[in-house]
């Protein structure tokens, strides 16, 4: 499946290739703890024909396909997201005339609380059906929590921090104090009761001796001390007193929130500090000189339930008793209406859909000319089911009130409490849907969850009762009622329709009695009016309608510790944030793995465009089915999350593809141009030691002509060549010399120098370099023999080449009565 939400986005189906023999020990896809208890062979998934292997584990029961061996989706489902399970017998019309020798079918329905209706199908007379029944039923409800498998596999790697400590971050944010770090020492110490100018952190329920189902900490206006707390708890249902949820920043208005006060069937008993309580939330209007703002009192009930509630002690708020106050009734159902109208929802989607739990056609699906399992009439008959189930109208009701109460806030600066009976189902979801509409920053992925913790799970809604899994009581005492027959009492006929005319008889068996009366898909609905706000506004919410589906599965399956038990008490008494892994981790784990470009997040979020409070009028609050949620089971191919926003995902992911390797190409860019910088600089510095050379060798050619010009004006004629040897030819006219010519090379015989002993004036030179003349013992010799130096070691022959050069003629020898004759002239050095 590739609709949103499918529970293949949760890797809770994915798995490799299975071998034909299912064994115990070489599952691979089985999660960490995760054991099959009983498997069954040849099983068929009635819903699509098809066959496979059934398996139950500690955690779900797997439907594995025979033809490709992998998981099937649809009959995959978590043992704690299973709502009901039933066994049926059903033997199929034999033809007319004939005897009947067809065995009767048994089959397994399992009902599931995402609303989807699966039917397998047994082979006779192998006793699958009853172990895989026995099995299912010792273990999608518990007797404890302790068999949860969120307690079997432990935190893992989904650790995350302890929720007290997010709710009080929550309230310094609310408060306007975010630069405060909260931690566990100020839950220790006690060290939270910060304050602003008008509210304050109570710690007055920090042992839960106040208020059992309320958070350790309360938000409470500040004038009115923790002794006035207490005791304006006594008033109010399980002493749930109005407290502060959500405070304007700008304004200065709040939503509070309570339960019923216990004003009596004449509705004339009154608390003091219970309306003193009350009347604080009217705090002054700014600009407004001395003005107290008008306060709103919502009561979620329909009146005549409220009356009602009067006779067993609880009620309404009178008006004349309360400071500026006007009360409204909102007339939402209770849970029990909101079980019915799910239950009977699912079934029209069953009945309906594409894939039915029955297996028969319908026109939709095979194009005939019957149509969700009577005439193509029976079209106008299911949108009137449809209708009929009321879940709409129940949905539209809540979305209604919450933006009725949204509106208050933020047009008239108004302050509003909210309740119902007891406070923790209506009240939290008008409160919260509420606070959604007003600030935006509970429509990002951190806000959302700080709204679901504080409202919803730190309020204590009561998640075990409204899901059916075991609670702390439950455990310590009896066991938890299991139920898997619906509210009515009455067998849901999707199963097995008469009208398909393909089975004579239906023989549904039972478990158990009514469903727990306490059992409710309150937080389901609530998700619902926030899927419905995500259709208005597409561009207001950070995260897709993806995410909400999948957070539902999560709370669904008890895979993790965040919704189990009734309320923060509770969870702190199991060490739920220690010993269970945490759904906001592992959520946030999937958006980690794949960026921007996950299906959690909404591609069309702009904050700037919806960066105030949401109004819809109510004309725009006309809800509809959720596909990705309602429809992905009977109808997937419908339950897509529309083909604009598949299209523009798509374009965003290959936008995200090539904008990584851009980046690429960019940072190997830049590192081709650091190392183009860097050959360019060892470039120039050749080009310097070039110059610098290439300067000191015409600085020497030109001391080597000077020297040349210097012998020269001797009457000799140098020759120098390629092997450093000179060759030196002297013309000594004056004193009528004949030519000689005189070799550079060394020629010694006893130590003495041969020369021509005509000649006036001899001279033998060789120029070596400066290091070689240290080592040279010859130029040791023409440094002590040589005429033109001082004692001091300088020379008399300025300017000389051997004296620019640092370099010496080494083995001189020379007739110094004929130097003497010379005349040297220093026209003879010119200059460079």
């Amino acid at each position: 499946m590739e609709a949103a939400g499918s529970w293949d986005a949760l890797e809770w189906t994915k798995i490799e290739p299975l071998s034909r023999s299912v064994s115990h020990s070489n599952l691979e896809f089985l999660f960490e703890y995760e054991e099959v208890m009983v498997e069954g062979y040849g099983v068929v998934l009635v819903n699509t024909d098809e066959a496979g292997t059934l398996l139950v584990t500690n955690f779900r029961l797997l439907f594995l396909s025979e033809g490709t061996r992998n998981i099937v989706p649809l009959g995959t489902i978590p043992l704690a997201t299973i709502e009901k399970i039933n066994k049926m017998v059903v033997k199929m019309q034999s033809a007319p005339r004939q005897p009947d020798k067809t065995l009767p079918r048994r089959l397994l329905q399992v009902i599931g609380k995402d609303m989807r209706i699966i039917v397998f199908g047994f082979r006779p007379r192998t006793k699958q059906r009853r172990r895989i029944y026995d099995a299912l039923l010792g273990s999608t409800k518990p007797s404890r929590i302790l068999d949860l498998y969120a307690f079997i596999s432990g935190p893992s790697k989904f650790n995350n921090t302890n929720p007290q400590v997010r709710l009080l971050k929550e309230y310094f944010r609310l408060l306007g104090k975010d630069t405060t770090h909260a931690s566990m020492s100020m839950i220790e110490n006690q060290s939270f009761t910060l304050s602003n100018d008008l509210w304050r952190i109570s710690s007055a329920n920090s042992n839960y001796t106040m208020c059992q189902s309320y958070p350790f900490a309360l938000i409470v206006p500040k004038l009115i001390p923790d002794q006035e707390v207490l005791q304006a708890s006594t008033f109010r249902a399980r002493c749930r007193l109005p407290v502060v949820t959500w405070c304007h920043p700008g304004s200065g208005a709040v939503l509070a929130r309570s339960s019923q006060p216990l004003v009596g069937l004449m509705m004339n008993m009154r608390s003091n500090t219970d309306e003193k309580l009350v009347a604080a939330l009217c705090t002054q209007l700014a600009g407004v000189g001395g003005k107290r703002r008008k306060l709103y009192i919502a009561d979620a009930r329909p009146r005549k339930n409220a009356l009602a509630n009067g006779a067993m002690g609880g009620g309404s708020e009178s008006s004349s008793n309360y400071f500026q106050s006007e009360i409204f009734f909102f007339g939402i159902d209770n849970i029990h209406a909101m079980r019915d109208s799910l239950a009977r929802l699912r079934e029209y989607v069953d009945t309906y859909g594409a894939t039915s739990s029955d297996g028969m056609s319908s026109f939709l699906r095979h194009g005939g000319w019957s149509w969700g399992g009577g005439n193509l009439s029976s079209m106008s008959a299911s949108v009137s089911t449809l209708g009929d189930s009321g879940w709409l109208i129940h949905v539209q009701s809540v979305l209604a009130g919450s933006a009725w109460i949204a509106a208050r806030v933020a047009l008239e600066s108004a302050s509003v409490l909210v309740h119902c009976s007891d406070g923790w189902d209506r009240t939290t979801q008008l409160v919260s849907l509420a606070s959604l509409l007003l600030d935006p920053y509970y429509r990002t992925f951190t806000g959302f969850q700080a709204l679901v913790e504080k409202d919803w799970l730190a309020f204590g809604h009561p998640f075990s009762d409204r899901m059916g899994i075991p609670t702390i009581s439950a455990s310590a005492n009896i066991p938890l009622e299991l139920s898997r027959q619906s509210s009515a009492g009455t067998f849901p006929s999707s199963p097995m329709r008469q009208s398909s005319g393909s089975y004579t008889s239906q023989t549904p068996t039972t478990t158990h009695a009514q469903t727990s009366n306490n059992y409710s898909p309150i937080f389901l609905q609530w998700v619902d009016c926030v899927s419905q706000l995500m259709r208005m506004y597409p561009f207001a919410f950070e995260f897709s309608s993806a995410f909400l589906v999948d957070l539902l599965d999560c709370v669904f399956s008890c895979r993790f510790g965040n919704f189990l038990c009734n309320s923060e008490k509770e969870r702190q008494q199991c060490g739920i944030s220690e010993t269970c892994g945490c759904l906001w981790k592992y959520l946030a784990d999937l958006r980690a793995s794949d960026g921007r470009s996950h299906v959690h997040y909404n591609l069309f979020y702009d904050p700037i465009k919806h960066d105030g409070p949401l109004l819809p009028p109510a004309a725009a609050l006309a809800p509809t089915l959720w596909p990705q949620f309602h429809l992905r089971w009977a109808c997937p191919a419908e339950a897509q999350s529309g083909e604009v926003e598949a299209q523009y995902r798509k374009m965003a992911i290959k936008f995200f593809e090539l904008q990584k390797a851009k980046e690429v190409v960019e940072s190997k860019a830049k590192e081709t141009a650091a190392m183009m910088e860097s050959l360019s600089a060892e470039l120039r510095n050749e080009k310097q030691i070039s110059s610098s050379a290439t300067r000191l060798a015409t600085r020497a050619s030109k001391e080597s002509e000077a020297i040349k010009r210097a012998v020269q004006s001797l009457g000799c004629k140098v020759h120098f060549s390629n092997g450093g040897d000179c060759t030196v030819d002297v013309e000594n006219s004056l004193f009528d010399t004949q030519n000689s010519i005189f070799s550079s090379a060394k020629r010694e015989s006893d130590g003495t120098m041969q020369h021509n002993e005509k000649s006036d004036l001899s001279v033998s030179i060789t120029v070596v370099a400066d290091d070689a003349v240290a080592s040279n013992p010859i130029g040791r010799m023409c440094e002590t023999l040589c005429p033109l130096r001082t004692r001091d070691g300088g020379c008399r022959w300025p300017d000389t080449g051997c004296a620019q050069l640092g370099s010496q003629f080494v083995g001189l020898k020379a007739n110094f009565d004929a130097f003497d004759r010379l005349s040297i002239y220093d026209g003879y050095f010119q200059p460079e």
